[in-house]
């Protein structure tokens, strides 16, 4: 764990298990180590990223929840902690390579209990996208993410969670579903 408390606050990216995949993570205000992913990836910034939290508090700086209608409130916060991934409106603080080209900011609680613990032990949600260069398929192992990216980029040891699918997206103003 400390390696990975050391890479989150030197400006590094990591790669660690998720609900589904292995992710790409960094510390979301580091646009060095952020850059440092979109370019393993070879993702364009306006795109834009996940979030991903172990508590809603966590979130309360990047997200405007004043903005979204009450009875959609309710239906994000039911459905956390889980494969739940919301597109809410950003706050001020969210860095446009988190948000890419949008007002929306993609936010998920995750309940996978490594996650949960890196997330607790910053005190901060990281940045997860999947681990894998455009167009390949996303690592499900630790052995893939070496392949992709090489044995330098720090791999958080640990189990995928029981999600066979990358956790479904769904815009919290409107409540369309845009991947499940």
């Amino acid at each position: 764990m400390q390696l990975f408390i050391d890479a989150f606050h030197h400006q590094q990216c990591f790669s660690y298990p998720t609900e589904a995949v292995f992710g790409l993570g960094c510390d979301p205000l580091s646009e060095k180590a952020m850059m440092d992913i979109l370019s393993l990836k070879s993702r364009p910034v306006e795109k834009g990223v996940i979030l991903i939290a172990g508590s809603v508090e966590q979130l309360d700086s990047f997200i405007e929840l004043d903005k979204i209608a009450e009875a959609n409130q309710e239906k994000i916060f039911a459905s956390w902690p889980g494969p739940f991934t919301w597109l809410l409106p950003k706050s001020a603080k969210t860095p446009s390579w988190v948000s890419g080209n949008s007002d929306l900011v993609a936010v998920r609680v995750t309940n996978h209990p490594l996650v949960k613990e890196m997330c607790a032990a910053v005190n901060s949600p990281m940045v997860s996208t999947s681990a894998n260069p455009a167009g390949k398929e996303p690592a499900r192992t630790e052995q893939q993410v070496v392949d992709y990216f090489g044995s330098e980029l720090l791999v958080v040891e640990g189990a995928l969670g029981e999600q066979q699918q990358p956790s479904t997206i769904i815009n919290g103003l409107t409540l369309e579903t845009l991947r499940s």
